[in-house]
């Protein structure tokens, strides 16, 4: 439950025949690596990426991909020769989300915004979802909901886009106003406004509801639309109890049950004969998959020894692959020509993080993002039956020889508890008594993996190794592993990451007397815990939207969505009460003896703002040293390039200050 709240953001060069050399010539001042002085601006890592995203159409034909030209954010479409089609320009606030394709016709850009909500409803902010259309013929750019009238609250999630009879529509949540007394809009102001189920005319604009949200406001509905464009199954979760319903296209039951955490719908059977579905019996542990026949039948546990982080589906919402969520783990196709076609690309890569991002109805075309190594992000367009990669895009201006290299280190807890971390190297330094930046992630319910991680790389630029612990709690290492973070914050989790460091300093690494823990959201928390549960093991500590307070951060989820799964989840994985006290940071604010920093965006709807407000006011009160930052107009994922840069430099040059770098080795020169 927490992982899907408290991630922390981050972002991701071979050789290739060059497929789109006219528009990689026009571009190459925007993307490609250049010789800069060493090390590199810090501008060169905190900004957006260069190149941020990109989807290829059904067909192949087109690639449209979101880029900074110039200081300017655009949406651009390319044709397979790499001559431009159409452009469109985007703020470089704007808080883009996805890309994806309606056909050859349009392309769908999902983004949010960060809205306050009126009195009558329990938060006070929200963030809501969008889907822009940026039709090819030329016609004028529209967004989805915006003319009608009778649907409020942004877009609730894009359940589909199918082709019929030639015309392309989009199936989409919107939360419907009921017509109250005198034509009067009304609508319940709480947190269980659930979404209606739309189909929305891609060409014509008009949007047909086609199936209703459930009666009972405690409950979540949820639904598969089928190539057909019909709902094809639904899926009611009651929060208070838990209890769930799977219903096919004609309304009859085919499964149910009751889930501690929560229900889901995956999509079809990958012959289309069944439906995949979730349960999550432990709250804040990875959820069990099962298939049910269509017409009825008994659920099989489906892909039951794997930790799948993402599916592929076709048009019809037919599962077609899967990536693996295991740290270092891939992708598989049940297909076995594009499960070879990937395994080639593996080869070709090898060394190097891979990811296919987008491809054809075919498979015949794919867009791939590589980083590691020497890569700090590559995009390239893949035609599969020529055997051809081209590099489109690169995400970070960067010299191979100012990339760190990164690689797993493996490790020991004091309990006897095996796990492994990421360390991210200096770039030119002999890896022996170096200082350091430990980097817990957040989520908890995530993991570090080797590759480019901006914020990493910025620290391993100044002459800092980076740690990023897989603490237990993480996923990636299977339920077990992550389920034993239960009631570990502050706990087992934090000395897992100080047993991590230990290791480091056993191997000649890392000077122990040169450490600075710093994190976001419950990265944050960490950094935090560092330098008041545990002392004496860093110089100095930055959280960023970290929490301070346990107690009021549980109270605050909880009142804020009133959801009685919510509060399972968050009492399973942090626990309630005293216990909370006992690791709250802020209450041990006069332990600290190091400098700290607290940087949090003003509109944090994750972990409130108030957090590291009352942090800092506990260490002032309690006579440290601390620096507060503000980022105004920034939300928890540092969405904005210039908020995520303010963030990074102020956090950088703390670190420098409180925790000094080597000095150059004698004789060298500086650049």
């Amino acid at each position: 439950m927490i992982a899907r709240t408290l991630r922390r953001a981050g972002a991701r060069s071979g050789r290739a025949r060059m497929l789109a050399a006219p528009l990689l010539f026009a571009l190459g001042g925007a993307f490609g690596p250049t010789a800069l002085a060493a090390p590199p601006p810090l501008e060169a890592y905190g900004r957006l990426p260069g190149f941020e995203d990109a989807a290829i159409s059904p067909s192949g034909r087109h690639v449209a991909m979101l880029a900074t030209i110039k200081g300017g954010r655009t949406l651009l479409v390319i044709d397979q020769q790499g001559a431009l089609v159409t452009s469109f320009p985007f703020g470089m606030n704007d808080k883009l989300r996805a890309i994806r394709w309606a056909g050859d016709q349009a392309v769908l850009v999902s983004y949010s915004v960060t809205a306050a909500l009126p009195m009558g409803f329990i938060t006070s902010k929200t963030e809501l979802g969008a889907v822009f259309v940026l039709p090819l013929d030329k016609s004028p750019p529209w967004a989805v909901f915006h003319d009608d009238h009778d649907i409020t609250g942004g877009v609730r999630g894009t359940f589909g886009l199918i082709e019929r009879d030639g015309r392309w529509f989009g199936y989409f949540g919107g939360v419907t106003l009921v017509r109250g007394v005198a034509g009067s809009d009304s609508y319940l102001p709480t947190g269980a406004v659930r979404p209606d189920l739309y189909e929305v005319d891609l060409q014509t604009r008009k949007s047909k509801r086609i199936a209703r949200r459930a009666e009972d406001g405690d409950a979540e509905r949820d639904w598969l639309v089928d190539g057909h464009g019909m709902v094809g199954a639904t899926l009611n979760w009651v929060h208070s109890n838990g209890h769930w319903t799977l219903l096919n296209g004609q309304h009859a039951t085919i499964a149910s049950g009751v889930a501690k955490g929560s229900a889901s719908l995956i999509g079809f059977t990958p012959d289309g004969s069944g439906v995949v579905y979730s349960t999550q019996d432990d709250a804040g542990v990875e959820s069990r998959w099962f298939t049910v026949p269509i017409a009825g039948g008994t659920p099989q546990p489906f892909l039951d020894d794997l930790d799948v982080d993402r599916v592929w589906l076709d048009k019809g919402r037919q599962m077609t692959g899967y990536t693996s969520g295991r740290a270092g783990g891939g992708s598989a196709f049940f297909d076995p020509a594009r499960d070879k076609a990937y395994r080639k690309l593996q080869a070709a890569f090898a060394g190097k993080r891979l990811s296919i991002e987008s491809a054809s109805d075919d498979f015949d075309h794919l867009l791939v993002k590589v980083d590691g190594g020497d890569d700090p992000g590559t995009w390239y367009r893949v035609d599969v039956s020529q055997h051809r990669a081209a590099p489109i895009g690169f995400a970070y201006p960067l010299d191979p020889k100012d990339v760190g290299s990164s690689r797993f280190i493996s490790y020991t807890a004091s309990d006897g508890q095996k796990m492994e971390g990421v360390l991210t190297l200096p770039p030119g330094r002999t890896p022996r008594n170096l200082p350091a930046v430990v980097m817990p992630h957040g989520g908890p319910t995530a993991h570090d993996e080797p590759g480019f991680d901006w914020w990493a790389q910025a620290y391993a630029s100044r002459g800092y190794a980076v740690f990023q612990p897989n603490f237990r709690g993480s996923t990636g290492y299977g339920d077990a592993f992550q389920q034993a973070g239960h009631g570990e914050w502050g706990r087992k989790m934090q000395t897992d990451i100080s047993d991590g460091v230990a290791e480091l300093v056993r191997q000649g690494i890392i000077d122990p007397k040169r450490m600075a823990i710093v994190g976001a959201s419950y990265g944050g928390y960490a950094a935090l815990a560092g330098v008041t549960l545990q002392q004496g093991l860093y110089r100095c500590a930055v959280s960023v939207a970290g929490i301070g307070d346990l107690g009021r951060f549980v109270a605050g989820r909880i009142n804020d969505y009133q959801d009685a799964a919510l509060n399972r989840a968050l009492k399973a994985e942090i626990g309630t009460g005293r216990d909370l006290k006992l690791v709250s940071p802020q209450r041990y604010a006069d332990k600290v003896t190091v400098p700290v920093m607290l940087i949090h965006g003003k509109d944090d709807t994750v972990v409130d703002y108030a957090q590291s407000s009352a942090m800092a006011n506990a260490l002032r009160d309690a006579g440290k040293p601390v620096e507060f930052v503000t980022l105004q107009g920034e939300d928890h994922w540092l969405s904005k390039s210039a908020t995520r840069q303010a963030m990074l430099e102020a956090s950088v040059n703390f670190v420098l200050k409180h925790n000094p770098p080597d000095p150059e080795p004698a004789g060298e020169t500086k650049r």
